[in-house]
């Protein structure tokens, strides 16, 4: 029998709890429904007015894994879609807009990514997104470098950069910005990409083509892009432990010696949140968004 559990009022399922989603570890489908319901002060604001792409492992990272973009089959009624736009016409998509709909979501064992605009302004970028990605052998510790560099040239500009690991081997730069269309985000975010290689070219590359990456951190503009979407803020990601794409400081990006120190597991966040609040609750003041050169 399927377990239900009353969350504010709201009767959600929940399955296979004891099953080991991260054999590595232990950690089980219980653990991650609890560690996404006990971060959500930090998580749902991230998530507030955005559309989900859910990327699913129900087995776990080892085992089959899938994109869910439109509105999975038997979502209850009371969790809120939205309407987006996209290339080949409109479609239905999830937004995650409280406990309720954060537990079912856990539910279905997701990463959840988000586009770098809100549901009620699809045509405005209020986000700009680096992904500084490391190709072996370059580690995050590179990526870290790379990140101070944007970060003195977004200030420039402007804006504020926020550092997050990517809960994989990279790390994310975010900022809050307003003002420009996706697409005048991605050529701004193209153009600071460009410098950088020209600033740092035996460590920056700002193509993706794969002969060019090994030993250097290819950064990102693309997810900028409207249809593209990048790891929120505090989500598990499917790697063989569970680490979570955490916010860090600006500190712990100039000190950073080795891959180990920018890792985090799902048992590390609730001391990290006590400690710092939410690291990037700047994104979240409409009033400190920098207007977009």
């Amino acid at each position: 029998m399927t377990p239900i559990t009353e969350v504010e009022g709201r009767r959600v399922a929940l399955s296979n709890l004891e099953k080991v989603l991260y054999p590595e570890t232990g950690f089980t489908k219980a653990e991650l429904v609890h560690y996404y319901a006990t971060s959500a002060g930090v998580l749902l604001p991230h998530l507030r007015d955005r559309a989900v792409s859910f990327l699913r492992y129900p087995d776990g990272p080892q085992g089959q894994r899938f994109f869910t973009k439109n509105v999975p089959p038997g979502t209850p009624e009371w969790v809120t879609t939205a309407e987006v736009p996209r290339s080949e016409g409109p479609a239905r998509m999830v937004v995650v807009q409280d406990l309720p709909s954060l537990v079912w979501a856990a539910n279905l064992v997701s990463e959840f990514h988000t586009h770098q605009w809100l549901v009620q302004a699809p045509e405005e970028a209020d986000r700009l997104v680096f992904d500084l990605d490391p190709g072996a052998p370059a580690t995050v510790v590179h990526c870290c470098e790379v990140a101070l560099w944007l970060r003195e040239r977004l200030a420039r500009d402007g804006i504020t950069a926020y550092p997050k690991t990517a809960g994989s081997k990279g790390l994310h730069l975010l900022a809050a910005v307003r003002g420009g269309s996706p697409e005048r985000a991605s050529e701004y975010a193209k153009t600071l990409a460009v410098e950088a290689e020209r600033a740092l070219p035996r460590l920056v590359v700002h193509r993706m083509t794969k002969s060019l990456r090994p030993g250097k951190v290819f950064v990102d503009w693309s997810q900028n892009a409207a249809r593209k979407t990048t790891a929120t803020p505090y989500t598990l990601r499917a790697r063989p432990a569970p680490l979570v794409s955490a916010p860090v400081t600006w500190e712990e990006v100039a000190q950073c010696r080795s891959p180990a120190q920018l890792e985090f597991l799902a048992a590390d966040i609730d001391p990290r949140v006590r400690r710092y609040g939410d690291l990037l609750a700047g994104l979240l003041d409409p009033q400190a968004a920098a207007p977009l050169p």
